[in-house]
């Protein structure tokens, strides 16, 4: 089986080709319900269909950005559309309507622009101030005028569409057919109601089970609806009532002040207020792949663009559906996501099992007429017919529907979709929002995590703990270091140095909403903006001293930023650098001395800064460097860059970044269960080290490297370094998809690596589950991330590991369970047709064993939590078979029992139960179909562990198992004490009902002598060496 599916139903769990998706599709060919069963897999023609739609408006929006805006400098001002302000408008004390503001950023026309006094002109005319931005008692206001920031998305279904879509299947509809003429000819021969009994019974049964079908369905649906959401919610930086503060992309209104910086999504059209060297990738809309760089010559930003490069403020014009991002975004959810991995191999699961069970189907049927036809030619009744004869033929033939019913398990595809679902709901508690339905899956094969420092490992709260100045290291301790750095140093190097750090940052002091002054910016920009207000600094006072001509933000590929000022008493220029010590360092020339003044830097002076700042790397303090350097050839400087070399080496800080609680523990977690943690992080070598060794990363026999190293290894060397490699230092983006890409085709492995900023996005669309950074991480990683880590904490993507297992074994149990029920209910009803002509089970008892193994069985297996034993095994293989050999021990095992007692029962029932009268043989069948439903709840019970001998561990923590067992035992005695007209059952007594519950109960014996059977799993196992040269863990009972 595995070869077949192997062969037809494997798919890869990123980005599947469309020859793979088509190929399984072609191979499943018993369905029971199309509709359902293909619900949650990719519609391809839909999805075609899409794809044609947005190129076509990408088309639209290229001619309007490339096209429109050029001839619209020569249209004639008296030939443009003249838009006319609405009563509503007017109204609300608004100058200028929807529909043109629209107009004029979606076309770039600057000649309206300008028209309407630039964008001082807008702000008027909308009524906010370009400093304090919209008054929030205004926002639900020009929400009414201008619309929401939301885009149209289909209406959810409705709860009665999934009750429609569960009566679709096809057998149901053959029941219900043969219910209508069984209630119908009963009527006929055996009159009212006695007749319709048997009908109805079959009637219910299908109500209870589309009810519960629909029921689960729906609630699934709405947990993906929930998750949809949350995955299109951005957070977003605004200025509101003078406060600077986040509000989420759907609370953006007309009117509001946005700041973008790198990696940010736009999240509207607007047009530029502030900003410096502003580049926008405009691919995502139009799909010119060239970045455009927006100025107060071109003003316009478009909603769904990215910010590649610098930092602005823009004012909102135009939201929602007005927005051409709005108009594609449609397009985009259109043919759904794709299936996962398991969904299709289960999918290939169903549909052998499927044509077993359609061959079975038919021989019992075939059995069961040519078996009553016999009877009747050897009475001489073949050419005497009557209605009870036809019947009897109609109840063959409906027994035989019930047993493809039962056989064809659409449940297990489903199930998988119902596990995930569950999973994803959980993890969005513990704080990972999973993009994409795979990567849950994936995660549980993860052999290696490739991690960041700052943030993940580390708690991401900085203080600058230490300075070195003017040839001095001075710890910082709260209000006394602005005391002991002005004793210690002279004013001219304590004033360079506040100019430095108030002058070049990407931080701001802001008013809080509680009136407070609070830093607002990353981590390391937040620490030296409080350590600057610390030494008694003025943010707002230092930064009218100058005015900055020029900013290059910071990249993980310069390591530094700069800026450009022009100072305001002399009129000279001034260029700002920090960054990476030893990149800043080495383009230093000179140096502070202790009077203040400027000296050449030595090589001497050089080696022993290099010491200091090893020294601070080796405490676990992130170190920086500050330098400036002052311009004399201010003739064309707008237009050159800022300088690159001879700058003045001010001050070498360190920054503390404590060590995450619970790293240690969730690092060591990950290595006992055969997942190796490396570090990747743009940090100084030393730094990356200490932390690493903190964390339990680097090992004694384990490497250290700086990317540089790493980017001119040969291929050979990178073979043998890989897999000794623990901590990667001062790397670039490209270094860690490097990595990643050796890893994932060199050495097999399934890699999941972390990413925050936005040249991280190669490297987490390359890796098998790219983890995006929640708080740190920027629009454009978090779009290339399959999940997204909300607390930016290592914890969490142990936690997603330990959810992946869980996902896979408890569909591998769902998959034993059912497959046992198949197994021992095909096998019953056709030993018993061949020998006596009869079927035990009912079409409604087959109803009912079919809700129990599918739905009922889903929910209470698919969606257990995951336990501690899941992290002491060996991650799961990328090829490793699905149904393992300890499954199919279980399963065989499990199904000769059932049969065997179920068959005593059938041909020696009577007399080892001492039945006798009219109704022993009611009372035996309802014995029979007893024993067999209380053999499938205690199998159930087994499947909870397809290992260990203990299966009760944690059976609490699952209030859904526990609430699916009561449920099912519940109805089953409704269905045999009270129900016994519809469902053929008679009442039992005390002693009949105990012999079926100890009979169920027999299958936790058989299961322990089972577990006792040694299974050979060396060909199921991984055969090749993890990459750190040691064979897998051991797995078995113990380690489960």
């Amino acid at each position: 089986m595995e070869d077949y599916l192997r062969k037809n139903f494997a798919v890869e769990h990123k980005r599947p080709s469309e020859d793979a998706i088509r190929r399984w599709r072609c191979a499943v060919s018993v369905v029971k319900n199309p509709r359902r069963r293909f619900r949650m897999v990719s519609d391809l023609a839909k999805r075609a269909e899409a794809d044609q739609k947005r190129k076509i408006l990408q088309e639209k929006i290229r001619v309007a950005l490339y096209v429109q805006k050029a001839a619209l400098t020569f249209i004639d001002a008296g030939k443009r559309v003249q838009y006319k302000l609405s009563e509503d408008v007017t109204r609300a004390g608004f100058g200028i309507g929807a529909d043109e503001l629209a107009f004029i950023v979606g076309s770039h026309d600057m000649k309206s622009f300008e028209d309407h006094g630039g964008v001082e002109g807008l702000a008027k005319k909308v009524s906010v101030s370009l400093t304090d931005g919209v008054v929030p008692t205004d926002v639900s206001f020009r929400q009414n005028i201008y619309g929401y920031n939301q885009f149209a998305e289909k209406p959810a279904r409705s709860f009665w569409m999934f009750v429609w879509e569960a009566l679709h299947d096809l057998t149901l509809i053959i029941l219900m057919v043969c219910a209508a003429v069984s209630i119908g000819v009963g009527i006929a021969t055996e009159g009212w109601p006695a007749g319709m009994y048997d009908g109805l019974g079959i009637v219910l049964c299908i109500f209870l089970v589309v009810l519960v079908t629909a029921i689960s369905d729906y609630k699934q649906s709405l947990q993906f609806k929930d998750l949809d959401k949350e995955k299109k919610n951005i957070v977003v930086q605004v200025t509101r009532d003078g406060c600077r503060q986040k509000i989420s992309i759907y609370d953006l209104v007309v009117g509001d002040i946005v700041h973008l910086s790198i990696g940010d999504q736009v999240p509207a059209d607007g047009v530029l207020i502030s900003g410096y060297s502003l580049s926008i990738d405009e691919s995502s809309l139009s799909g010119e792949s060239e970045p455009v760089n927006v100025t107060q010559q071109r003003p316009f930003l478009l909603s769904g663009t990215k910010v590649q490069d610098g930092s602005a403020k823009m004012l909102v014009t135009t939201v929602g559906m007005r927005t051409e991002w709005g108009r594609l975004m449609v397009t985009l959810s259109e043919g759904g996501e794709d299936e996962t991995p398991l969904q299709v191999k289960l999918n290939g699961v169903a549909t052998v099992i499927g044509k077993i069970g359609l061959v079975f189907a038919v021989l019992t049927f075939l059995v069961l007429s040519i078996r009553f036809l016999v009877t009747k030619a050897l009475h001489s009744e073949i050419t005497n017919w009557s209605v009870s004869d036809a019947l009897n033929l109609l109840n063959f033939f409906a027994i035989a529907v019930t047993i493809i019913v039962v056989a064809v398990p659409e449940g297990l595809p489903l199930a998988v979709t119902l596990s995930l679902a569950f999973a994803m709901k959980k993890l969005m508690s513990d704080k990972a929002l999973v993009r994409h339905l795979s990567a849950c899956e994936t995660m549980g094969s993860a052999t290696s995590i490739c991690t960041d420092k700052t943030g993940t490992l580390t708690t991401n709260h900085m203080v600058i703990n230490k300075i070195w100045i003017c040839g001095r290291t001075i710890k910082i301790e709260g209000n006394k270091s602005e005391d002991v750095l002005r004793s210690s140093i002279a004013g001219g190097a304590f004033n360079i140095l506040l100019q430095s750090i108030f002058q070049n940052t990407g931080a701001e002091v802001v008013k809080g909403k509680d009136g407070k002054n609070k830093v607002l910016g990353s981590p390391t920009e937040t620490a030296i903006l409080e350590f600057g207000l610390l030494l008694g600094g003025d943010f707002k006072i230092d930064r009218k001293e100058s005015e900055i001509l020029k900013v290059e933000p910071f990249n993980s590929v310069k390591k530094k930023m700069s800026v450009l000022v022009s100072l305001s008493n002399d009129g000279g220029h001034r260029a700002f650098c920090k960054g990476a010590s030893e990149i800043i360092l080495k383009s230093c020339g000179k140096i502070i001395n202790v009077d203040g003044k400027a000296e050449p830097l030595s090589e001497e002076q050089k080696k022993c800064i290099t010491d200091v700042i090893n020294g601070f790397a080796c405490e676990a303090l992130r170190t920086l460097c500050l330098a400036f350097k002052d311009v004399k050839d201010t003739s064309n400087v707008d237009s050159n860059s800022i300088p690159e070399d001879n700058y003045t080496l001010i001050a070498v800080i360190g920054i503390k970044d404590p060590v995450r609680p619970g790293v240690r523990e969730a690092v060591k977690t990950c290595l006992a269960a055969g997942i190796t943690v490396r570090m990747v992080t743009g940090d100084n070598i030393n730094t990356a080290k200490a932390i690493a060794r903190e964390c339990g990363i680097l090992t004694d026999g384990g490497l250290a490297i700086e990317g540089p190293d790493f980017r001119d290894m040969s291929p050979q060397q990178m073979e043998e370094t890989i897999p000794k490699l623990q901590v990667m230092a001062r790397s670039l983006p490209l270094d860690k998809h490097k990595l990643v890409t050796y890893l994932r085709k060199e050495f097999k492995e399934v890699v999941a690596v972390t990413g925050d900023g936005t040249n991280d996005a190669p490297a987490l669309h390359e890796a098998d589950i790219g983890l995006a950074m929640g708080i740190a991480g920027t629009e454009v990683a978090k779009e290339n991330a399959d999940v997204i880590i909300m607390d930016d904490n290592f914890t969490t993507i142990q936690n997603v590991a330990r959810w992946g297992r869980a996902v896979y074994i408890n569909i591998q149990k769902f998959v034993q369970f059912q497959l046992t029920v198949n197994i021992v209910a095909l096998m019953l009803n056709f030993i018993s047709a061949c020998i006596s002509g009869s079927a035990p089970l009912t079409a409604v008892q087959l109803l009912w064993v079919n809700m129990i193994m599918d739905t009922l069985g889903a929910l209470a297996l698919a969606t257990e939590p995951p336990h501690e034993g899941l992290m002491k095994r060996p991650p799961i293989g990328r090829d490793a078979a699905f149904i393992t050999r300890i499954m199919w021990r279980n399963i065989i095992g499990q199904s000769i029992y059932q049969l065997i007692v179920l068959a005593i029962l059938k041909f020696d029932g009577k007399r080892l139960l001492k039945l006798s009268g009219s109704d022993a043989t009611a009372v035996l069948n309802t014995v029979i179909f007893n024993t067999f439903v209380f053999c499938q709840v205690f199998n159930e019970i087994n499947s909870r562990d397809m290992e260990k001998i203990n299966v009760f561990r944690g059976i609490f923590d699952s209030w859904l198992f526990i609430m699916v067992m009561i449920s099912t035992v519940a109805f089953q005695s409704i269905i045999v004490e009270f129900l016994g007209t519809f469902a053929n059952t008679v009442p039992l007594s005390w002693e009949l009902w105990l012999a079926s519950i100890l009979l169920g109960a027999g299958s936790l014996i058989v299961a322990v002598i089972l577990k006792c059977i040694p299974v050979d799993k060396s060909k199921e196992a991984a055969t090749t060496k993890h990459h750190d040269g040691y064979e897998p863990l051991p797995s078995g009972p113990d380690m489960a």
